[in-house]
């Protein structure tokens, strides 16, 4: 694993793909079948006329599945399937960790949000391993992840705060070291993220508990309305600098749902008044430019409540944008 601030996607690095077919985290089902929506769509097609090399590791087998269901854990307040979302969640946290000691690029599709939980988890734990080699010769080194979260939820609750359950609304909280133990010590570090390295970005659906959360936390939030006031490129621009002056890593988590369900319906928490298209791709095509981007996630895109998998295309279409791919 090569040590180096902004492990930029090179022609020569792979782009490891790695699907998680979960839907425990979402309070309706069929997200578990966005990687295969996703792959219909072409996600291969599209890499191969990016001329980017990539290796495809297929989805995540989440093993002894009956025996995580048969699992209790004792959390205040309510987080819906919280066995199977931690077993799952250790899972992918140990692929994500394999595929950044290849030194190669992570692609995760899911499935609902949640799985940013094993993600993150994975990208540090793999991280952290490489600043203990590194502190042996410079032993005041610190490594860190910088995070733009680009949703319409603010995924900042915690079974105390949620009303819902759903832990697909719990994994930027989880990531700050925030929740129960089970969640935040999956791949051995907390917290994995500092509020100040993180940038919310979209938001435009929050719960009452969770508004004054991220208020609290001291994360950098940009709404809707900072979003029409200001212009997309002007809200990018800061969200990138914010997320990259401290840190060595940055990880993009795109929920489709930060984009207006008339250009992507095929989602389980639609909420009026998000992205347009072209906002969505501007997002991408400038977290591209920036030369920073490290690992890519995207996730709930739904293919039980798409269009003629219209949602699913527009998620290979935005994954090509992060990766390079230009009009002209």
């Amino acid at each position: 694993m090569a040590s180096r601030r902004f492990n930029r996607l090179q022609d020569d690095q792979e782009v490891h793909i790695l699907g998680v077919p979960m839907d425990h985290g979402a309070g309706r089902r069929g997200v578990g079948m966005g990687p295969s929506a996703i792959r219909i769509a072409g996600l291969q097609e599209k890499l191969k006329a990016l001329s980017l090399s990539f290796v495809d590791h297929g989805d995540v087998i989440i093993r002894d599945v009956e025996r995580a269901q048969q699992l209790q854990y004792q959390v205040e307040g309510k987080a819906n399937h919280l066995p199977m979302i931690v077993r799952a969640c250790d899972a992918v946290h140990e692929h994500v960790k394999r595929i950044v000691k290849k030194d190669a690029f992570p692609l995760i599709i899911g499935g609902d949000h949640s799985i940013a939980i094993g993600t993150i988890a994975g990208l540090m734990a793999a991280y952290k391993e490489e600043e203990a080699e590194i502190r042996k010769t410079q032993p005041k080194t610190e490594i860190t992840l910088g995070l733009i979260w680009i949703d319409a939820h603010g995924d900042l609750n915690t079974p105390m705060t949620s009303p819902s359950g759903n832990v697909h609304g719990m994994p930027v909280a989880t990531a700050l070291g925030q929740g129960p133990d089970v969640l935040t010590k999956i791949g051995g570090v907390c917290p994995k993220v500092f509020p100040n390295d993180v940038v919310l970005v979209g938001l435009r659906d929050l719960d009452r508990q969770e508004k004054q959360a991220i208020l609290d936390s001291g994360v950098h939030a940009f709404t809707m309305k900072d979003i029409d006031e200001r212009g997309m490129a002007a809200i990018m621009r800061d969200a990138i600098n914010l997320a990259t002056r401290n840190t060595d890593y940055l990880h993009v988590s795109f929920d489709i749902d930060s984009v207006d369900p008339r250009v992507a319906p095929g989602t389980g928490t639609t909420v009026f008044g998000g992205l347009t298209y072209r906002e969505a791709h501007l997002a991408m095509e400038m977290i591209a430019e920036s030369d920073a981007l490290t690992s890519l996630e995207l996730a709930e895109v739904n293919p039980i409540l798409d269009v003629h998998n219209q949602t699913g295309q527009l998620a290979v279409d935005l994954i090509a944008s992060a990766l390079g791919k230009t009009i002209l």
